[in-house]
């Protein structure tokens, strides 16, 4: 790459450095806002909840990918534009597909970037916030949740969790035992449980109900000992959502679903949705020039960065209602995933062929 093209990606990162500026601190708030609403005097506390918004920082900037590339493209191109320094390069013989092939660089350089982020960092940080906010939400007492974190199936026994304690253990435990004419065998309850070495559950506070020729035998007993289902993976993985899971664990949590017969498109969709974003991110970059030279002596970027945020919330929209119609119509998980942001990346790739031929 000459100086021209080292020139051209240093002010394409600029951008990508204005448009993070602008759009972080925005969605930073928003987040810090959804936050507030689940503060409580004794359970989660206001200071507790900026730590959350602070430690899902990375995974906002992940997120965020596509939207930087888009903006960021726009500013970075746009300055340029707007000081004749794109006429300069061009009349040395740069044309816009070379311009192109230089913002498809940087966009690889961005997607690597937060794919390491997505991998190494933010995803561990979301889980560890979410397990601050979840420990610190189960002290209140005014906390009248009734939905259970944790389900989990193996052959005929269905098994779910409350929540867990401070120590990561299982409290409010349900076991529900069927016959294969799917009739109840057993239900137990147990108040709480202790995880043992070699991955038995010690359950405390336990009432057993057994059917038997139509008749039922109730039991109580301050401890029993429980071989758990709940293999491969912590309880505490097992609790959170999938787009908090790096690839590793995502491969992980996907052979666990398997092996108990539990439903798993969930966590392949947003496996191959982390293979997704970063075409949607190199057709958004992409989608820059199009906004440059269209209009290439318009005085100022603020139209031009206006019908960018159209174009990216309208973009990011609609591959989220494709996801999820794919999740709901349990389509092709990487057809789903993959195919609209190569239709996206097809028609920018387009419009720059077309757009370097008109000029």
């Amino acid at each position: 790459m000459n100086i021209f093209g080292r020139y051209l990606l240093r002010n394409i990162f600029i951008g990508f450095a204005a448009a993070a500026g602008l759009l972080i601190p925005l969605f930073t708030t928003f987040n810090l806002i959804n936050e507030l609403d689940d503060v409580s005097p004794a359970g989660y506390h206001w200071t507790q909840a900026v730590l959350v918004v602070l430690m899902t920082l990375p995974r906002t900037l992940i997120d965020l990918g596509p939207f930087i590339a888009l903006l960021g493209g726009i500013v970075g191109l746009g300055i340029m534009s707007k000081n004749l320094e794109l006429t300069a390069i061009r009349t040395v013989g740069y044309s816009i597909f070379r311009i192109a092939m230089v913002m498809l660089c940087a966009g690889v350089l961005l997607t690597a970037a937060l794919g390491a982020l997505d991998e190494w960092g933010a995803s561990g940080l979301q889980q560890r916030a979410l397990q601050l906010k979840n420990t610190a939400m189960a002290k209140d007492p005014d906390n009248t949740s009734t939905s259970n974190m944790l389900w989990a199936r193996r052959d005929n026994q269905f098994v779910t969790v409350k929540t867990l304690d401070a120590q990561h253990q299982p409290v409010g435990v349900e076991i529900f035992t069927y016959n294969p004419d799917l009739s109840l065998d057993t239900y137990i309850f147990a108040k709480s449980a202790t995880i043992q070495g070699d991955g038995s559950w010690l359950l405390r506070g336990v009432n057993q109900k057994k059917w038997a020729n139509r008749k039922e035998t109730v039991s109580t007993m301050a401890t029993m000992t429980w071989r758990s289902i709940f293999t491969n993976m912590s309880l505490e993985e097992l609790t959170m959502p999938g787009d908090s899971f790096s690839i590793r664990q995502l491969n992980r949590y996907i052979h666990y679903l398997e092996n108990t017969g539990q439903p798993n498109n969930e966590f392949r969709i947003a496996l191959w949705q982390k293979l997704g974003r970063p075409l949607l991110t190199l057709a958004m970059i992409l989608l820059a020039i199009p906004f440059t030279f269209s209009a290439p002596r318009a005085p100022g970027m603020g139209s031009r960065l206006a019908v960018g945020v159209i174009v990216g919330l309208l973009t990011y929209i609609s591959y989220q209602i494709v996801v999820n119609l794919g999740l709901l119509l349990s389509l092709n998980v990487p057809l789903t995933t993959l195919l609209p942001p190569a239709i996206i990346l097809a028609i920018a790739l387009a419009l720059v062929y077309r757009f370097d031929k008109q000029h």
